[in-house]
């Protein structure tokens, strides 16, 4: 066979694993398993250095492959280099170890539980009316479980406006003004009492949730934690909802729009992980919701970490060339990494198509070894080991139980 010469940026693109540049900026991750050199990531560094077009990474892998176990050290090695994490969702219960460990805060959350969040919380800004609709929107379509029609909105609009007469409203301020509709506001919207009150009927019933309903005591009235801005971490323990999705989509989305607003103050470069963020895809609403939230992530210093277990979880959001299936589409390019590991064979295609990867990249997916994980950024790829230190294990990894402790600790 002849020999064939070509740049190297031409032989990074037909052989993406040739010795591609170190990664050595940031927190240690493990290593490089192709030159067995160390491995480290820092998304605010490499921003900088203009290697990502974005802060934001996306993490999936079949369970079991030690994906938690990453995002969970991740986390805290980068509090070592002075950044912050905040998870707004724990479904499990499994960050709560980890904020200890690490010196943070855990708020628990629950029925029986004396911790009270009001997402309504003005967040630091001139206009906080804007912010408290677009949440009551979505945690409203989310109740009725379709999208809210014009006349919906209005009356969503009207009733906010009217509970924000007092100094902080609540969800139950907002439920009662829908119950019972501000005539003048009526008036000069040109809409009749009654068919104000009709247009806000479904959204109170679905609002009634959480006034009344299972989820009464939690996001209904004035909160009673105040957080330090200043607390390396911060993690909202949901483990109490159990497992209905409803709930906890609406927890997640209640309790995420309070800690914005609680720790906006803070200047610190900061991760905002969702795990399990596969319950929140499931709805049109929110996913429109964490769009318009990663926007804004540059101008905060955040770096957000979704972590799903295969790329089909977008599916369940909506068909190809729908509005649902945009805004999936929107969150992965608004991921600059991806990390993957382990899939089954049947997700390879959809994989490969969704996150652009090349044939051997594609095919190296299904043999991926626990804690091995492809890093696709940008201009490189990685395949890399996670090293946890023996420390880490009984914080970080919660599948320890299922194994034997004799295995290495190399996640």
């Amino acid at each position: 066979m002849p020999a064939h010469r070509a740049s190297s940026a031409t032989l990074a693109g037909a052989y993406p694993f040739l010795v591609p540049p170190p990664c050595d900026i940031g927190v240690p991750v493990g290593q490089d398993a192709l030159t067995g050199g160390p491995f480290c990531f820092d998304p605010w560094a490499l921003y900088s250095a203009g290697d990502l077009t974005n802060p934001n990474l996306l993490l999936a892998g079949v369970i079991g492959q030690g994906k938690s176990a990453l995002a969970k050290s991740l986390a805290m090695r980068s509090i070592t280099a002075g950044r912050a994490v905040y998870v707004p969702g724990d479904p499990k219960g499994e960050w709560a170890p980890v904020a200890q460990a690490a010196g943070g805060t855990v708020v628990r959350l629950g029925t029986g539980l004396p911790a009270r969040l009001n997402p309504l919380d003005a967040p630091d800004g001139p206009e906080p009316h804007g912010p408290r609709i677009r949440l009551l929107a979505a945690v409203a379509a989310l109740t009725v479980h379709r999208e809210l029609a014009a006349a919906e909105h209005g009356a969503l609009d009207a009733a906010l406006a009217s509970a924000e007469r007092r100094s902080t409203p609540t969800i139950g301020d907002v439920l009662d003004a829908l119950a019972s509709p501000d005539a003048t506001s009526a008036r000069a919207d040109g809409v009749r009492i009654e068919d104000r009150s009709a247009d806000g009927r479904d959204l109170a019933h679905g609002l009634r949730r959480l006034v009344r309903g299972d989820l009464a005591g939690l996001f209904d009235g004035p909160s009673t934690e105040r957080l330090d801005p200043r607390a390396p971490m911060v993690v909202l323990d949901l483990s109490r909802l159990g497992s209905d999705e409803d709930a906890l989509a609406l927890a997640m989305t209640c309790a995420s729009a309070w800690l914005e607003g609680a720790l906006l103050a803070s200047t610190a470069k900061r991760w905002v992980i969702y795990d399990e963020a596969w319950r929140v895809l499931r709805h049109v609403a929110l996913v429109r919701r964490m769009q318009s939230q990663w926007k804004l992530s540059r101008a905060h210093g955040i770096a957000n970490l979704m972590v799903l277990h295969r790329l089909s979880d977008l599916d369940a959001i909506g068909q190809h060339g729908s509005e649902a299936r945009s805004l999936a589409q929107g969150l992965l390019a608004d991921c600059s990494t991806r990390v993957i590991y382990r899939q089954e064979s049947d997700q390879l295609s959809g994989t490969a198509s969704a996150l652009g990867l090349t044939r051997p990249e594609r095919d190296l997916l299904p043999v991926l070894p626990r804690g091995t994980g492809l890093w696709k950024m940008p201009h490189r790829t990685h395949v890399v080991h996670h090293v946890l230190h023996p420390a880490e294990v009984d914080v970080v990894d919660t599948d320890s139980a299922m194994r034997d402790h004799t295995e290495p600790h190399e996640r």
